[in-house]
C-alpha cells in the first residue's frame, strides 16, 4: 500500500466502522437493536487496536450503539469515548431485524441500492437525514478539535457502515445516489481531512496498513507549511508521506 500524502493545517479524522456483529453473521438488518459483537467482531475490535495503539488522539466520539461502544472498550480499552447522537445508525424503522433476504424482496429495495436520496424507511429515518446528521456531526467536532488541539490533531469516530459511506460521499463531493458504491467493512479505518476549500480522503476502508503515517509531522518538520493551510490537490499525485 502507498503511503498517504500529508495535508498540513487541520485535523485528521479517523472512522471506525464496529466490529463485526451477530446480525453480521446471521444476514440480518440490526438497526438500532441493542446487537452485540460476535466472537470475529471481538477479535476485529482487539486487532484494530494493535493498530491504534500509540497514536495520539484528541478525541474519540462514538455512537451510542453498544456496538461501537464495546468495538471501543476492547480497541481503546484506557479511553473514555464521547456518545454522538449525531453517529447513531440510519433509523431503519420496521426494516430493523429483519433478514436481507427478505427485505431485499420489497419494492423499497431497489430504491435503496440506486436512488438512496429518495428513501424514506417505512415508521424511520430518511437516508438523506441519516446523512444530514452524520455530515454535521462529525464537520462540527472536527472543527472543535482542530482549534483546541491544533492541526497536528488526529480524533477518532466509530459508527456504522451507511453512516460512514455517507460521511465519505459528502467529502468526495458526490451524490448520495453513488454511496452504495463505497465499502466500509467491520472495523475499517477510513480518514479524512477537511481543508477551508475542500476535504481530502486520504485512507478507505483500511484493513491493515500502518496508521501512523496519517499522524502529521512536528510543527518543526513543517515549517513553512504550517503557516497556511493546503487546500489544493498534488497535481501528479505528489511524494506520499515521505515528501
Amino acid at each position: 500500500m502507498r503511503p498517504a500524502r500529508r495535508v498540513d493545517g487541520v485535523a485528521t479524522l479517523l472512522l471506525l466502522r464496529h466490529g463485526r456483529t451477530t446480525a453480521n453473521a446471521d444476514g440480518g438488518l440490526a438497526g438500532r437493536q441493542p446487537v452485540e459483537l460476535d466472537d470475529t467482531g471481538r477479535a476485529q475490535a482487539a486487532a484494530v487496536g494493535e493498530r491504534l495503539r500509540g497514536l495520539p488522539l484528541a478525541a474519540v466520539v462514538t455512537s451510542p450503539l453498544i456496538r461501537c461502544r464495546q468495538t471501543l472498550e476492547l480497541a481503546l480499552p484506557r479511553v473514555a469515548p464521547v456518545v454522538e447522537e449525531g453517529l447513531i445508525e440510519c433509523g431503519y424503522g420496521s426494516w430493523e431485524g429483519q433478514p436481507l433476504k427478505k427485505l431485499a424482496k420489497e419494492p423499497l429495495w431497489p430504491v435503496v441500492q440506486q436512488h438512496p436520496s429518495a428513501v424514506v424507511f417505512p415508521e424511520g429515518e430518511s437516508m438523506a437525514a441519516m446523512a444530514a446528521r452524520a455530515v454535521a456531526a462529525v464537520r462540527s467536532w472536527d472543527a472543535r478539535v482542530t482549534a483546541e488541539h491544533g492541526p497536528e490533531a488526529v480524533w477518532l469516530a466509530c459508527s456504522h457502515g451507511d453512516v460512514i459511506k455517507a460521511i465519505v460521499a459528502d467529502a468526495l463531493g458526490v451524490h448520495l445516489d453513488l454511496f452504495q458504491r463505497i465499502v466500509a467493512d467491520p472495523a475499517s479505518v477510513t480518514a479524512i481531512r477537511y481543508t477551508p476549500l475542500r476535504p481530502f480522503l486520504v485512507r478507505l476502508n483500511d484493513t491493515g496498513g500502518d496508521l501512523a503515517a496519517l499522524v502529521p509531522p512536528p510543527p518543526k518538520r513543517r515549517q513553512r507549511a504550517s503557516r497556511r493551510v493546503d487546500s489544493d490537490a498534488a497535481v501528479g499525485g505528489g511524494a506520499g508521506a515521505a515528501g
